[in-house]
């Protein structure tokens, strides 16, 4: 029989890396890594009034709603199979002051929508965030005293606001605001109230990043913030700050972790899984989704390629999940696969 060994067979020791890729069957066998529904948490915006549909320019495809316009969309999302939400709120200005005292009223805006979507859609998870700025008038995450955002009464204050939270039906408590020993306050503060069984996913790490602006736009904050918020979030350089960070968060009683933003930030969701194996998120933020968002609708890229590619790269980071502004079309496609 003709040796027809080449060349390349001893240059790799007959080992050839392509053979597991030359047909969709084979690709499909070994892939070691898939985007499911079950990945995906879809983040929401609720404002005051009825039957509002209110679209954010910064964030094409993406609309404020009103509580009956959001419970329609959490029926959608569960019918598709999405398992949680993430809610933010959008009050009103005058009801916004220095301390983010609307925070604490037990019928704010936040919370008569996680109500009304537990109601109508008991099978669908609600998250909800304590941090203050949707109620702040001067967009800080926390309370504002003399130009310094006060630690230890902003803890006081949202581990107060996660129990009306949890009051009103809230899942899971997700706090953003990056104070210090907030997640051991609030799991205190929640288990006296008798929540044992609510959750908190730890904003675990937050870095002080460029990719929140649309955000800001979407609950009305930007043009309100003053000076920003580089004394509570993290320093995009710092990895190992973020780490020990995220261990504090765990030693306090933290359930799960999250990294936002995602993308620029991959490493450290990698880490994190690593170093301490709880379930693991990233938040793909407002200013990743409007890139994508914005290449697509201009041509320059692929969108839904480039969407389903970056979710999927948080899943090879070592995440759980991921919340995105995607989630409802990414549904939707995985549906018909």
């Amino acid at each position: 029989m003709q040796d027809r060994t080449h060349l390349v067979d001893d240059i790799t020791g007959h080992r050839r890396m392509r053979r597991n890729r030359k047909a969709d069957w084979t690709r499909r066998l070994v892939q070691e890594n898939r985007l499911m529904v079950d990945d995906l948490i879809w983040p929401i915006f609720i404002v005051p009034g009825s039957g509002i549909v209110d679209p954010i320019a910064a964030m094409p495809g993406v609309n404020r709603m009103s509580i009956d316009k959001a419970v329609e969309a959490a029926r959608e999302a569960a019918g598709l199979g999405i398992p949680a939400l993430a809610t933010f709120p959008n009050i009103e200005m005058e009801l916004r002051d220095e301390t983010g005292s609307n925070s604490l009223e037990a019928n704010n805006l936040i919370n008569l929508a996680t109500a009304a979507i537990k109601k109508a859609v008991p099978n669908i998870g609600v998250i909800t965030d304590v941090a203050l700025d949707p109620f702040t008038s001067h967009g800080h995450d926390g309370i504002l005293r003399g130009g310094e955002i006060v630690n230890d009464e902003t803890v006081d204050q949202v581990a107060r606001a996660a129990v009306m939270q949890a009051d009103a039906g809230a899942d899971i408590i997700a706090p953003s605001e990056m104070m210090d020993g907030r997640i051991g306050a609030i799991r205190m503060a929640l288990d006296a109230a008798g929540h044992q069984s609510v959750g908190i996913m730890s904003y675990a790490t937050k870095f002080a990043s460029a990719f929140y602006g649309p955000y800001r736009e979407a609950i009305s904050t930007g043009g309100l913030l003053k000076g920003d918020k580089k004394t509570y979030y993290i320093d995009p350089a710092n990895g190992t700050e973020a780490i020990r960070d995220a261990a504090l968060d765990v030693e306090e009683g933290a359930d799960m972790l999250m990294v936002k933003p995602g993308l620029p930030y991959l490493d450290i969701c990698w880490r994190m899984k690593e170093a301490f194996g709880l379930p693991t998120f990233a938040y793909q933020v407002s200013g990743e989704y409007t890139q994508i968002k914005a290449a697509a609708m201009n041509g320059w890229i692929d969108g839904e390629r480039a969407m389903l590619e970056t979710l999927l790269s948080f899943k090879r980071a070592g995440c759980d999940g991921v919340l995105t502004y995607f989630a409802v079309e990414v549904a939707k496609i995985l549906a018909k696969r």
